[in-house]
C-alpha cells in the first residue's frame, strides 16, 4: 500500500518511520540544525518553539507546515516522538526531563547541564523512560577525530600519556546570557573546552582522578566565580593510568586568527593531532606523527557540521530507547565540575 505525500508516491511504512519531531529554540545553532534535518528529509518537523517571532519567521522557511509556538509547555501537548533543544544552557536540564518523562526522545544543545548533578539528573530520566538522548558534541563527528580515535583504540599509538587541547575563539558568544554564570553555568570552559575534554575522554576512554586549574576574566584571575564568567582557561586533568590532558580555552584572545583548534595524542608508539586550518571553525586536517615523519589522515572538505543531529534521527528511526552511551557525559561534567572548583585552590 502507498500514499501520496508531496506529490510522490511513498509506502506507508516508510512514511511511518519517519519521527515526527519538535524543535525548542531556532537561534543560530537551533535554526541549522533544524535546516539541516529538512534538507535530509528523514524526519517530519511538527512544531517549532521560540518567543522570537523573528526566529520562528526564519525556521518556517525550512518547514511551512509545522505549527509555531511561543512556549515550551505548548509543545507538550503537541503529537511528536522526539524535540531538539537548543534554548540557553540553563533550561536545557529542565527542559530535557519534562520531555523525556512524557516519553519523548531527546537531541539536546551542550552543555546537557550546566553541572555533573544536573546532567545525570537528565541521564537517570532517560534511563528510567527508556528514551534515546544524545547531546550535541559534534566535534565528535568529524572525520579528523574519529581517524585518531581509530588509531588510538587500535593501539596504533601505543600506550597514549599525553593530551594537549587548545580551543581559542577569538569572538566569543554574542548573547548576554552567555556572560552570565547562573543562566551558561560558566565561560569558555563549559562552551569551548566541553568539546575538547569529551574528546580526549572519548578517544582515551580512562576516568580523570585529579585536577587543577586556573580562571581568568579580562587577563585577572577570578577569585567569585559566582559573579563572572572565565574568558580564558588553562587546566591539567590527570587520569587513571597516569595519562595527563593539558586544555586551554578562551574567548577573545588576541589569537591573531579567527579560532585556533587542535587536540593532539601522544603515545609510545607515535602520535596524531586534529588541527583547523587557517583559523577556520569548520575546516580540519588529522595527522599521524612517527619520529620526525608525518602522515595525512584527514583533510577538508569534510561535511561534518550537521552530522551528530542527522546520525541521532537516523538511531531515532531504527530504535528510539534508551542508549548507555551517553553516560559517558557524567565522566565529562565531573571533570569540568572540577576545573571550576579546583581554580582557586
Amino acid at each position: 500500500m502507498s500514499v501520496a505525500v508531496a506529490g510522490k508516491t511513498e509506502p506507508v511504512e516508510t512514511r511511518r518511520r519517519r519521527p515526527r519531531l519538535g524543535f525548542v529554540g531556532v537561534g543560530w545553532i537551533g535554526g541549522n540544525r533544524l535546516a539541516s534535518i529538512a534538507r535530509a528529509n528523514t524526519a517530519e518537523i511538527i512544531a517549532i518553539v521560540d518567543p522570537s517571532e523573528e526566529m520562528l519567521v526564519s525556521a518556517v522557511q525550512h518547514a511551512p507546515d509545522a505549527l509555531r509556538l511561543k512556549k515550551f509547555d505548548d509543545l507538550l501537548g503537541v503529537d511528536v516522538d522526539a524535540v531538539v533543544i537548543a534554548t540557553p544552557s540553563a533550561q536545557h536540564a529542565e527542559q530535557s526531563v519534562l520531555a523525556l518523562e512524557r516519553g519523548l526522545a531527546v537531541f539536546c544543545q551542550k552543555p546537557l547541564g550546566r553541572n555533573a548533578a544536573e546532567v545525570r539528573s537528565v541521564i537517570d530520566t532517560a534511563r528510567s523512560a527508556d528514551c534515546l538522548l544524545a547531546v550535541d558534541l559534534s566535534y565528535r563527528h568529524t572525520e579528523a577525530l574519529q581517524k585518531i580515535r581509530g588509531l588510538a583504540q587500535a593501539g596504533e599509538l601505543g600506550e597514549i600519556f599525553d593530551v594537549d587541547l587548545v580551543f581559542h575563539n577569538a569572538y566569543g558568544p554574542q548573547k548576554p546570557w552567555f556572560y552570565e554564570p547562573c543562566q551558561a553555568g560558566g565561560g569558555c570552559v563549559v562552551d569551548l573546552g566541553i568539546h575538547l575534554v569529551d574528546a580526549a575522554l572519548w578517544v582515551l576512554d580512562e576516568p580523570v582522578v585529579a585536577v587543577t586549574s586556573r580562571l581568568f576574566r579580562e587577563g585577572k584571575r577570578i577569585v567569585d566565580r559566582a559573579a563572572v564568567c572565565e574568558d580564558y582557561a588553562t587546566a591539567r586533568l590527570d587520569l587513571a593510568n597516569g595519562a595527563t590532558i593539558d586544555l586551554t580555552c578562551s574567548w577573545h584572545l588576541h589569537a591573531g586568527r579567527d579560532a585556533i583548534i587542535e587536540a593532539a595524542f601522544y603515545g609510545t608508539k607515535g602520535g596524531a593531532a586534529m588541527r583547523n586550518l587557517n583559523g577556520s571553525f569548520y575546516d580540519f586536517t588529522a595527522e599521524r606523527f612517527t619520529h620526525t615523519s608525518r602522515e595525512t589522515l584527514a583533510e577538508p572538505p569534510d561535511d561534518w557540521f550537521d552530522r551528530a543531529a542527522i546520525r541521532w534521527v537516523e538511531t531515532l528511526t531504527r530504535d528510539a530507547s534508551y542508549d548507555p552511551e551517553i553516560e559517558r557525559l557524567i565522566e565529562v561534567h565531573r571533570a569540568l565540575d572540577a576545573i571550576y572548583e579546583n581554580a582557586n585552590a
